[in-house]
């Protein structure tokens, strides 16, 4: 007979590769992170205790999500989407998609750390150049260094093009002059990629511009601490006040930023949507299990259909959701436009989430307020998340857009 073409398009299997790179996370989860937190105790399972006064993690915390960091980078984990050249495992954004949904399942903790976050390298980094790419792009890699972004202001959040902050030339080195909000890691970054308007709109137009610079920690001022709720001590007001930078500072071309920047929104927006499934994914195992351990009325509360359905939807709507993020990674592995796949699979996973987190607490009635178990934090999280790289309303702007309603 003769052989048959290998059918084209996005494929669901998993390959050998993938599962012995999930167990290898099984394992380093469960023999890193797991007795780290149990070292820490309350320390980290109490959010009274995580925090000094002013609102800052306390060494203990900050220390303990350094070493994951460092053993995951060791591991092989930590950095694997970045290019192999620069010390990352080069791996295809499928891989990276199921890796940071996989890591998402075992729920919320220490295991945020494993995989970039908060703040590790992005793809913005590999605009860096010549000295930058070894002071600044290989150590975060290594995970040596943490960084953070600083994009959002006071007034300008969803219209990031209005900033106010700014960079004027003087002579051969920028004057920087401004003030970031909700910046996350700003309290522990070694540097951070901030975003200044260096030439006015009236002259560049709205998206031109804007420059990206590398500051660092010494450089500039932590204000407030932005405590927002299921964040809190991760995020920070930070000011810049007669900032002189060198040239060398520059991260990319002057004036194109917001552009390099808007490259690489897809990509934040993937990896939002694979946590939201993954961590839907641990919340079903909780309802599902409490639905049928708990017995009311004689027998399991799985057995009623208001619980069972409720369990349902939601493991309907995150298979759908799973779906859409696992074609959206393969898109993008085949260089293909995913604006709109992009904010589609971001607004339906964290809405997605969102609902089954609330749903999961009403499973688990009273039991569900408890601070004994996660369900807050994630419900919180499930906020955050409908917010952060683009909110609902950005992203069904975006689909509208992209699909001519508007």
């Amino acid at each position: 007979m003769p052989t048959q073409d290998p059918p084209s398009g996005v494929s669901f299997s998993e390959s050998e590769e993938w599962r012995l790179i999930e167990k290898s996370i099984d394992e380093f989860i469960e023999q890193e992170i797991d007795p780290l937190e149990d070292d820490l105790g309350e320390l980290w399972s109490n959010p009274r205790r995580r925090h000094e006064t002013d609102g800052r993690l306390v060494p203990e915390v900050v220390e303990a999500i350094q070493t994951v960091r460092k053993k995951s980078a060791e591991n092989g984990f930590y950095a694997m989407n970045m290019p192999e050249e620069h010390g990352g495992e080069g791996v295809s954004h499928v891989t990276w998609y199921r890796a940071k949904k996989h890591v998402a399942s075992h729920g919320t903790g220490l295991s945020e750390f494993v995989l970039a976050g908060p703040e590790g390298p992005k793809p913005l980094l590999l605009a860096a150049e010549d000295e930058q790419v070894e002071t600044y792009l290989k150590p975060l890699i290594r995970a040596e260094l943490s960084a953070g972004f600083a994009q959002t202001e006071p007034g300008a959040g969803s219209d990031s093009p209005a900033m106010q902050t700014t960079a004027e030339r003087d002579g051969d080195r920028w004057v920087l002059n401004g003030t970031k909000q909700w910046i996350t890691n700003a309290p522990y970054a070694d540097f951070l990629q901030v975003f200044a308007r260096t030439t006015p709109q009236e002259e560049a137009g709205r998206y031109g511009g804007i420059t990206c610079f590398l500051v660092e920690a010494d450089e500039y001022e932590i204000g407030s601490l932005n405590n927002a709720v299921g964040l809190e001590g991760m995020q920070a007001e930070v000011r810049f006040d007669d900032v002189r930078l060198d040239e060398e500072r520059v991260l990319g071309q002057a004036d194109t930023a917001f552009y390099n920047a808007m490259d690489f929104l897809s990509l934040g927006r993937m990896e939002l949507g694979a946590e939201a499934v993954g961590l839907a994914v641990n919340l079903l195992d909780h309802a599902k299990q409490y639905a049928n351990d708990r017995e009311a009325f004689g027998r399991p509360i799985g057995k009623f259909q208001g619980i069972s359905h409720t369990i349902a939807r939601g493991r309907a709507k995150n298979y759908a959701a799973d779906a859409a993020g696992q074609k959206l990674a393969w898109k993008m592995d085949q260089n293909e436009s995913v604006v709109e796949d992009a904010s589609i699979f971001k607004w339906f996973a964290t809405q997605t989430l969102w609902e089954i987190a609330d749903d999961t607490v009403q499973v688990h009635g009273a039991n569900g307020l408890s601070e004994d178990n996660p369900f807050m934090e994630h419900l919180q999280l499930a906020r955050i998340l409908r917010i952060v790289e683009g909110t609902d309303e950005i992203q069904l702007n975006t689909i509208a857009k992209q699909f001519g309603a508007r």
